[in-house]
């Protein structure tokens, strides 16, 4: 039980589309019927409400890590709901299992579980993403370091929820990938038209 309910309480709270039910509360109508189709805080960004990108951001990263707290507090598997939560986004049963890339997810998660290998995170994706402008990559750059970096730090049953991480956000980013090796990828800050592709 301290697997499977972490199990199905992170997935359902993961699976909360916060990109989507605060741009139609707006009155932006379906966040998915622009630009790259994301529910995540790029392509809300793209409607031009800052404010409402950065709820969502703080949102998708604070249910991953709110999921992991709840299953520390009732003793179970934290590492799991963090999991859990991580993959109702990406797919969640509300929308066809057609989810967001699962960034600020993975990176809320991350801090939750083991805060310094957060910051490790966090400060991986400003790196990358202050040398390269490319969001994308920063992500990868940080998702693949981040299991090692914990492995490294004696929690290995939280680098294998990691891992799992990892695979899934490489996976939601195999569109960014292609783009990135054709040298198609638009970067941070980009024009509206360049960037309608995007992550």
């Amino acid at each position: 039980m301290t697997i499977l309910l972490p199990l199905v309480l992170g997935y359902l709270f993961g699976s909360i589309p916060f990109g989507l039910v605060i741009t139609r509360a707006a009155g932006l109508g379906d966040i998915r019927a622009i630009g790259s189709g994301n529910i995540g805080a790029t392509n809300v960004l793209r409607t031009g409400r800052k404010d409402l990108a950065l709820a969502t951001l703080i949102l998708d990263g604070g249910k991953g890590a709110i999921a992991v707290i709840i299953a520390y507090g009732l003793g179970w598997r934290p590492e799991v709901a963090g999991a859990a939560a991580f993959l109702g986004h990406c797919y969640p049963v509300w929308l066809g299992f057609k989810g967001g890339k699962g960034v600020a997810t993975f990176i809320g998660t991350v801090f939750a579980l083991h805060f310094p290998a957060g910051i490790f995170a966090g400060a991986t994706w400003l790196a990358v993403a202050f040398i390269g402008r490319y969001s994308s990559l920063s992500a990868l750059f940080a998702a693949s370091a981040t299991p090692f970096v914990m492995f490294a730090m004696g929690k290995p049953f939280y680098a294998l929820a990691a891992l799992f991480m990892t695979l899934l956000i490489f996976i939601r980013h195999r569109t960014n990938i292609a783009r990135l090796l054709s040298g198609e990828e638009p970067k941070i800050g980009a024009d509206k038209k360049t960037a309608e592709a995007g992550a």
